[in-house]
């Protein structure tokens, strides 16, 4: 239960903030942009709650990551699908979509990997 309130916490704080800015620019009668923060702070919600699954240590490397990249497709990719940000008139556009959200969630995870081995080492050190 502690580590899903760590999840909570760390997705409930950038998406309030988000959500302030979406409804601070919306006042400004800036909708899109609006929109716009809002679905960044949604994705950045369920990255933090996600970010949980490298914590559960009884879990192998491999199930960790098998569970956060499902998680993401249930909660990013439509997130993703929903907020405009791509054009969606086609099954191409969808495929384009589902590309792209993989190669970028590949090098996001590659890049905070080698990243935390790192911070990791310097702090052994």
């Amino acid at each position: 239960m502690k580590l899903f309130l760590t999840g909570l916490i760390r997705g409930v704080i950038p998406f309030v903030i988000l959500l302030i800015m979406s409804l601070w620019t919306k006042l400004q009668g800036s909708v899109e942009t609006s929109n716009t923060f809002f679905f960044y702070g949604v994705i950045a919600f369920f990255l933090g709650l996600t970010s949980i699954i490298y914590q559960i240590n009884q879990w192998s490397f491999k199930k960790q990551i098998i569970t956060h990249y499902g998680a993401m497709l249930i909660t990013v990719f439509p997130t993703l699908l929903f907020s405009g940000f791509y054009p969606l008139n086609s099954f191409v556009d969808l495929l384009k979509i589902y590309l792209n959200f993989n190669l970028t969630g590949i090098m996001l995870f590659f890049l905070s990997y080698f990243l935390f081995k790192v911070i990791n080492s310097v702090r052994t050190e």
